[in-house]
């Protein structure tokens, strides 16, 4: 699974042989320039869910349900679910368990495929504490067991597993029949989730430890950048061949 925000790098992964594409409210964070994921709101989300259904057509996208938007009741849960999936979302990630179990029933009852998140939630991370490693205390590995099976009881189809022990991680997905796809949680969970501009090393400023890089991306934009100045002021671009009659 990839995460993508967009109609032109939704096409090359549709173009890749990556099962789906998960658009992140982490959206907020890579393409807005906000500090966290609290920004993303259901209208940005929507806007990004239509541009990646654009250029990926035919694979399966998940949207993630931004902050706050299943805390106020089943109702607007089901609005904001409702939005994302007429955007073209083919399922929608709902972060966390306790206190909105029954919205995540109500969505999977209405028809409404739904992806659970697990372990550090993003939208939680004042809460948390920051960005740490989470269920490392037996007590705490115990409520994620939990969590997880209470995820599949509920109807999800599947779930996130980020930044937990791999022994942890490991242990729930071999516990349960969905599913898991991991982010920071060593290799094995079922599947693995990468942020595309992470995978594409694209900032030099934000190299997380779990993000392998398959492509150093911020030096050759930059080099490429740079020769196009250069040529620029060199008067060698455009070239001859290059100017329209």
């Amino acid at each position: 699974m990839i995460a993508a925000y967009d109609a032109l790098m939704a096409r090359i992964v549709a173009e890749s042989q990556a099962d789906a594409i998960l658009v992140g409210d982490s959206a907020a964070m890579v393409v807005h320039g906000f500090p966290s994921t609290l920004h993303a709101t259901v209208e940005m989300m929507a806007l990004h869910v239509a541009a990646v259904r654009r250029g990926a057509p035919d694979l399966m996208i998940v949207a993630d349900m931004p902050f706050l938007s299943v805390r106020r009741g089943r109702s607007a849960a089901a609005d904001a679910a409702g939005e994302l999936m007429r955007s073209g979302a083919t399922a929608v990630k709902v972060e966390g368990v306790a206190g909105h179990e029954d919205v995540i029933e109500h969505l999977v009852g209405s028809g409404i495929p739904v992806m659970g998140h697990l372990g550090l939630t993003p939208q939680s991370v004042h809460q948390l504490g920051g960005y740490r490693l989470q269920g490392r205390e037996a007590a705490e590995a115990e409520r994620l067991r939990r969590e997880a099976g209470r995820l599949e009881d509920l109807g999800a189809f599947a779930f996130v597993l980020e930044c937990v022990p791999e022994a942890l991680a490991g242990v729930i997905s071999a516990e349960r029949s969905i599913p898991s796809i991991g982010i920071g949680a060593g290799s094995g969970t079922d599947g693995q989730v990468l942020v595309l501009s992470d995978l594409l090393g694209l900032d030099a400023r934000f190299q997380p430890r779990f993000a392998r890089r398959y492509l150093e991306g911020h030096g050759l934009v930059r080099t490429a950048i740079d020769q196009f100045v250069s040529d620029v002021r060199a008067a060698e671009f455009p070239a001859r061949a290059e100017v329209l009659a």
